[in-house]
């Protein structure tokens, strides 16, 4: 990627508006890092429902609002003279040639579960000193279903893993086998959990993302149900007017004629 002039200067002018931003303005000099967190996940989430529905002119929008973000967090901690943007970007590039010696190294990988071994190897080796385990990187405030993706793929790169897919299909039908014979309700929820755990492993397997395939179900979901609603408006009644039978009806038809 070639850094062009106007690049060079886009990105100067971004960098003075937030100046002007933090000097001005009085919400942005009201902001901290704690008051900006949770509006960066919801900046995220965002650029992640455009990817998921293939909107790139919206995907080019929420980039520009995370990189704001990224920016703004530099910008605070410049103020309370904790670090610059330039540092930022000086430990990700340092951070990326260390982790990626089979190009800046004599390291020599022949697939890319060489490479995520290395990573994981490379990781442990930059924590030396003090204990932390593999799964340590795993954020604790992640939503349940990334967290155990994460964990999976964290376990594998150290070894810990299934060696194929039927080993955990088999694992998938011995849960759901635990879960419908469990008759306690505390145990029975734990048993739920261990059936998604073992199908997100599964999914792995199978080079799905389980996040993503959830949500397209969810888009999937609520596309089928605001056409119930729509029909239920074109004959003049509210959706709670019809019966089970009738939404099932408009159900299948949505099934045939929206993708």
């Amino acid at each position: 990627m070639q850094i062009s002039k106007p690049l060079v200067a886009d990105f100067s002018q971004l960098l003075t508006i937030m100046d002007e931003l933090r000097e001005k303005c009085p919400w942005d000099k009201k902001q901290t890092l704690h008051s900006l967190r949770h509006l960066t996940i919801e900046e995220v989430y965002e650029l992640s429902d455009s990817i998921l529905t293939n909107d790139t002119p919206n995907i080019k929008n929420e980039l520009g609002d995370v990189l704001l973000h990224i920016v703004f967090y530099s910008k605070i901690a410049s103020e309370n003279k904790d670090f610059e943007l330039q540092d930022v970007i000086d430990n990700v590039c340092q951070k990326l040639i260390r982790r990626h010696p089979h190009i800046y190294g004599d390291v020599k990988v022949e697939t890319e579960e060489d490479v995520k071994r290395n990573w994981e190897k490379i990781k442990l080796t930059e924590k030396a000193g003090k204990f932390e385990g593999v799964l340590s990187g795993v954020p604790n405030g992640l939503p349940a279903m990334v967290k155990a993706q994460r964990i999976q793929e964290k376990a594998r790169g150290v070894g810990f893993d299934w060696e194929n897919a039927n080993q955990v299909w088999e694992k998938v039908e011995e849960e759901i086998s635990e879960f419908r014979f469990e008759a306690d309700p505390e145990k029975k929820e734990k048993e739920f959990g261990d059936i998604l755990f073992a199908l997100i492993n599964y999914a792995r397997f199978q080079n799905i993302d389980p996040e993503a395939a959830l949500e397209y179900t969810n888009k999937k979901f609520i596309t089928r149900f605001e056409y119930i609603e729509k029909q239920a408006k074109v004959q003049n009644k509210n959706i709670t007017e019809l019966n089970l039978n009738e939404m099932d009806f408009f159900w299948n038809e949505a099934k045939t004629k929206l993708v």
